[in-house]
C-alpha cells in the first residue's frame, strides 16, 4: 500500500487531484461541513493509520477554512497517521507582518505558531515574504517555499510578443526581475503609495522606455487589484499597448476582477494558487517536487 495519501478541503479538489497525479499517490475523501450552529466538522472516509497524509487546502478567506484544516490535522494524527503535512499554495495572514498601529499585533506570528501545532511541515507558494524575510522566522515546523517566477515566465514566452515586465511597487522588484529574466526580456517597477485597503496611488511608467513593448502587469497578490487597475491606468494613459496582467495568488475580493477588466487591460491571467475562473498557469509540478523533499524516509 502506498504511504502517501491526499485529502483535499473543499474548493480543493482539483489542485488535489494534480498533485496526486504528479506524486503518484492516492487521494481520499475527507468530509467536511458545518453544522448548523456553524461550527466544523471532519471525518476521513479512508483509513489514515500509518500513512504519511498531505492535506490541500488554499487559505484564502481563510477564517471560513482555519478551523476545518486545523481539526483534519488534528484528527489524521489522532487516527494514527505517520506524518502530516499541509499544501497550502496561498497562506493567510502573512501581511500583519509588523505593528503598524497602536494596539496591533503581529498576526502573522499567532497564525503561524497555530498552524506549526498541527502538522509536521508546510509546503506553500510565493507567500507575503516582507519585514519577516523567511517563514522559519515564525513557523517552528519544516517549510518549502515554491517560486512562481519560472512558470509565470514559460507562460509569457509562450503567450505574449515582446514582453515587458512591469511590476507595481518596490516590494515586487526582486522576483519581477527573476521572471523578466527567465522570460529573456526587460523589466519595469512603478512606485505604490497606499492610502487604505482600496486607495492605492502608483507612479506613471516611463513611456519612452517602454514603448513597442506588450507590458505585463505582475502582482503576488491580486486582493482587490486596485494596485493593478491604478497601474493599468497610467499603461493605458501613456499609449501603451493593453496590459496583460498576471496574479500569482488571485483573490479577486469584491469587484476586484470587474475592475481590473474595466481599466482596459488586454487579458487576466492567474497561477492556480487558489482556485478562480482567471487560472491558466499550473504549479502542480513544483508544488509536488517541494512535498518529495519533506516526506519522511523511512
Amino acid at each position: 500500500m502506498n504511504k502517501l495519501i491526499l485529502f483535499a478541503l473543499p474548493g480543493n479538489e482539483t489542485m488535489a487531484a494534480r498533485l496526486a497525479t504528479e506524486l503518484s499517490a492516492p487521494t481520499g475523501e475527507l468530509e467536511a461541513r458545518r453544522f448548523p450552529d456553524g461550527e466544523s466538522y471532519v471525518r476521513y472516509h479512508a483509513d489514515v493509520a500509518g500513512r504519511d497524509v498531505v492535506l490541500v487546502c488554499s487559505l484564502d478567506r481563510p477564517d471560513a477554512k482555519a478551523v476545518a484544516l486545523y481539526f483534519a490535522a488534528c484528527v489524521a494524527r489522532e487516527l494514527g497517521a505517520a506524518s502530516v503535512g499541509l499544501v497550502l499554495p496561498y497562506l493567510a495572514y502573512m501581511r500583519q507582518d509588523a505593528v503598524f498601529k497602536p494596539g496591533e499585533g503581529v498576526t502573522a506570528r499567532h497564525f503561524a505558531r497555530w498552524l506549526s501545532g498541527c502538522a509536521d511541515w508546510l509546503v506553500t507558494v510565493d507567500p507575503h515574504l516582507h519585514r519577516i524575510a523567511r517563514l522559519d522566522e515564525v513557523y517552528s515546523i519544516p517549510t518549502r517555499v515554491v517560486q512562481a517566477a519560472p512558470a509565470i515566465a514559460a507562460w509569457v514566452r509562450d503567450h505574449v510578443v515582446r514582453p515587458v515586465i512591469v511590476g507595481p511597487d518596490a516590494e515586487s522588484e526582486q522576483w519581477v526581475a527573476e521572471v523578466a529574466r527567465a522570460a529573456g526580456c526587460p523589466h519595469e517597477v512603478l512606485r505604490k503609495v497606499r492610502h487604505g485597503d482600496r486607495e492605492v496611488e502608483v507612479s506613471v511608467p516611463d513611456a519612452a522606455a517602454l514603448a513597442g513593448y506588450t507590458p505585463v502587469l505582475v502582482d503576488d497578490i491580486a486582493s482587490t487589484a486596485r494596485t493593478m487597475v491604478a497601474a493599468a491606468g497610467h499603461l493605458n494613459a501613456a499609449q501603451l499597448a493593453p496590459p496583460v496582467c498576471i496574479a500569482v495568488h488571485p483573490i479577486f475580493a469584491g469587484d476586484g476582477l470587474d475592475a481590473l477588466r474595466a481599466a482596459g487591460v488586454a487579458q487576466v491571467v492567474s497561477c492556480d494558487t487558489i482556485a478562480h475562473p482567471t487560472n491558466g498557469i499550473e504549479l502542480a509540478a513544483p508544488l509536488a517536487a517541494a512535498v518529495r523533499e519533506l516526506l519522511p524516509t523511512r
